[in-house]
């Protein structure tokens, strides 16, 4: 009897394991929602002066899980590698200004659109480039496997500029850009407004853009059920005024779709 009772028990341990798939739970009994991101992508995610994660798509996220009756778990990753993180389970979801891509889509569920942005050209502010017809044998920068990178290679210019030049984050791009390391650095929009807000008088942007484009939330394939409960409380978010409300503290006005 004793060796069937932990038999039995065994049995039971190994029923809820399956039962919880890759879910994990909070000290508190919460179920917890892991969410990759990069931590250098203001202001979208990145980290304060205490070292602490913040930005619009943190805020956001945060709201969203609490809708979905879970906590947010923000696990930073190699943005190089985000859709293996996905595929392998050790994240739920990519969340950190993830272009939606038709390439992507092969590989991701998307949620629908929540904003949207452009790629664009960031240069010195005494800079004689002025178009991208510029960039021409120019050294440009920009982060790897990013959407940056897609848009550039999309585009005519791209077999005329001098050399491209990858980086892990936009911060590390940047950086080589004021110290003149390369001339010109594809970026999303809302991130070099974000920085050119903080360091006035470095950077200007080329009227010209080089693709727009649409952030979405990522969801391993297969996992509908996690998708729609995401997406329902993303919708709920903006009809209570909640995403409104996240906006208009990050961005000054709500910029999130509907």
């Amino acid at each position: 009897m004793k060796k069937m009772k932990v038999a039995l028990a065994g049995l039971g341990v190994i029923a809820l394991l399956a039962g919880c798939g890759n879910s994990k739970e909070a000290a508190n009994g919460e179920k917890e929602l892991v969410i990759g991101v990069d931590d250098k992508f203001a202001p979208m995610g990145f980290r304060d002066e205490a070292n602490e994660l913040t930005g619009f798509d943190i805020d956001y996220a945060k709201a969203a899980a609490k809708h979905m009756g879970m906590k947010a778990k923000f696990q930073p990753i190699d943005w190089k590698a985000k859709e293996t993180e996905l595929a392998s389970g050790r994240i739920d979801l990519i969340w950190n200004g993830y272009t939606i891509t038709d390439d992507r889509k092969k590989k991701v569920l998307f949620t629908k659109p929540y904003l949207s942005n452009a790629q664009v050209v960031a240069v010195l502010k005494d800079s004689d480039i002025q178009s991208l017809g510029d960039l021409e044998g120019k050294i440009v920068g920009l982060q790897a496997l990013s959407s940056a990178a897609d848009a550039l290679e999309a585009n005519p210019i791209a077999d005329k500029v001098k050399n491209k030049t990858e980086f892990a984050d936009n911060v590390l791009a940047l950086s080589d850009l004021k110290s003149k390391r390369v001339e010109a650095v594809i970026i999303d929009e809302v991130v070099i407004d974000y920085y050119m807000s903080k360091e006035e008088g470095t950077f200007k942007v080329l009227d010209e853009t080089l693709a727009p484009e649409e952030y979405g939330v990522g969801v391993k394939k297969g996992n509908e059920d996690l998708l729609n409960k995401l997406q329902d409380a993303l919708d709920t978010m903006n009809e209570d005024g909640t995403a409104a409300q996240i906006s208009e503290t990050w961005f000054g006005e709500n910029k999130v779709l509907k």
